[in-house]
């Protein structure tokens, strides 16, 4: 390649020239053009007050349409990025096949450009984020034809779609400097999308109707967007509705996609639950019997859950920051014995990763074995290590974990080169927080940035903020390396660091 591509230009970044596509195309997952490409825009007019509007479009909330046939990988190829018009807008630009439509219905046509837009993103870049394999079953595209007929939902999804792509074009960086960086368009989008989805609602329970799946899917994408937006303060609170709405959703027979749906959402409430509160304050979050209720369903199905934790070590760390809880608030009255603790560590030290992974069931993807077990590992040192600092908070004893970390940090490392980097942030910041040695934190802030890369979740550029606060606090004072297990429940925030 003897020019930059158009794609890099556009973009305002210097396009290594490596051939067609260029690294950093391929990096960011976008097509590399050579020149400007040929743009069809839907509606009258490409700008100004006409733009996006056409004789039969109307805002998608007043119309739900009717239900669509969405599997993976519907358009084929990476999705076009928002076109810059001449007065600096930004413009979406419809792949024309990427959305598999009936032309006798046309249902499509009752969303507005950007509607449209968003929904094919969320399609083609969502759908495989928060999975640990894409595959034709994964439940977060099974909720497309869902929101095509529930306003809320679809306002939801929408949002995380436009946050993402507003957090495309951002950088990795540990300061708040590069905050102007993100898309002006798209950041308004997903404002926009987030607010008619609150509204929505707010106004459905207000209402005080009988309750559907679709509110509890609203509510649980919430989430997710705030994974994506920082991580703090918010999730618990969609984390909380999401759980009173399970236990009052009337458990009528709902077909069988959305009973698979509901049972997706039942496990990833489950596992948000069990690691969110590892690093809140005590007692932040509610024991839910409508989850625990539930413990027949959480099996393990890696297309069918957000970061693949093994369900045995899930359920141990859930464990261990009860007793960490029960520490904090000095209630020995409740403490377990530190013999049943130590027996639930050693029953994790004992985990068979490579078996685990082994005999997990396969649906439709092909399970890369070593790649999944180094995934379970990840887990399994993550546990350990939390396991231990409760123990030695109980003992009031502190037992060296350089081992423990060491092996911890090259698993990490080798995940790097696979698809499962985007499921180890809870590992990665256990890591950290146990971590001494400066090349060792080094390669941990370089995962951090590879994760950032893959995900676009800003939640991981402020893990990579605490970690780095943390290092410079224990470097400077005495070693208070088992205390983190409380440090993190004392900031500021409740983080959700998965």
């Amino acid at each position: 390649m003897q020019e930059a591509c158009y794609t890099c230009r556009r973009r305002h970044v210097q396009c290594d020239r490596s051939g067609n596509p260029c690294r950093k195309c391929e990096t960011a997952g976008l097509k590399c053009l050579d020149k400007r490409p040929i743009r069809w825009v839907q509606g009258v007019a490409i700008r100004g007050a006409m733009r996006g509007r056409s004789h039969q479009n109307d805002l998608v909330s007043a119309n739900p349409v009717a239900t669509l046939d969405f599997r993976q990988g519907t358009s084929g190829k990476p999705l076009e990025p928002l076109e810059q018009s001449a007065s600096n807008e930004l413009v979406p630009t419809i792949p024309p096949s990427s959305i598999p439509v009936s032309l006798k219905d046309k249902p499509l046509t009752k969303l507005d450009p950007s509607a449209q837009y968003y929904l094919d993103y969320y399609n083609d870049r969502i759908c495989q984020l928060f999975i640990v394999y894409d595959s034709v079953n994964n439940p977060f595209r099974s909720l497309i034809p869902l929101a095509l007929n529930d306003s809320v939902l679809l306002d939801a999804v929408l949002a995380l779609a436009a946050r993402h792509r507003a957090n495309f074009e951002q950088p990795f960086s540990t300061t708040s400097n590069n905050a102007l960086t993100i898309s002006p368009a798209a950041d308004r989008e997903a404002l926009r999308f987030k607010y008619r989805a609150i509204q929505g609602l707010s106004t459905s329970l207000g209402a005080g109707n009988s309750y559907r799946d679709t509110t509890v899917a609203s509510v649980f994408l919430l989430v997710f967007l705030d994974l994506l937006e920082s991580g703090c303060d918010r999730w618990n609170y969609h984390l909380e509705g999401a759980k009173t709405l399970m236990a009052l959703t009337p458990n009528q027979d709902p077909g069988r996609t959305v009973e698979r749906i509901r049972r997706f959402i039942i496990k990833q409430l489950h596992l948000i639950e069990a690691l969110g509160a590892t690093f809140v304050r005590p007692d932040l979050l509610s024991k839910s019997s409508s989850v625990e209720e539930s413990y027949t369903l959480l099996e393990d199905v890696v297309e069918e859950s957000f970061l693949g934790c093994p369900e045995f070590i899930l359920t141990a760390v859930q464990l261990f920051s009860l007793q960490r809880d029960i520490i904090a608030r000095n209630d020995a009255s409740n403490r377990s014995p530190t013999e049943d603790i130590t027996s639930v560590l050693d029953a994790v030290r004992d985990f068979d990763c490579r078996t685990w992974a082994s005999t997990l069931p396969r649906e439709s993807v092909k399970h890369d074995i070593n790649d999944l077990t180094r995934l379970a590992k990840a887990y399994q040192l993550g546990g350990i290590l939390y396991g231990q600092r409760v123990i030695d908070a109980a003992q009031k004893s502190q037992t060296s974990q350089m081992s423990a970390t060491s092996e911890l940090i090259q698993v990490i490392n080798l995940l790097q080169h696979t698809n499962l980097l985007k499921c180890t942030l809870w590992p990665i910041t256990v890591g950290g927080l146990e971590c001494q040695a400066q090349p060792e934190r080094d390669m941990l802030i370089q995962a951090l940035e590879k994760f950032w890369q893959d995900t676009k979740c800003l939640n991981v550029t402020n893990a990579a903020n605490i970690l780095q606060d943390y290092w410079r606090k224990i470097d400077s004072g005495p070693n208070v390396a088992n205390d983190w297990i409380f440090e993190m429940g004392r900031s500021s925030h409740d983080w959700l660091l998965i």
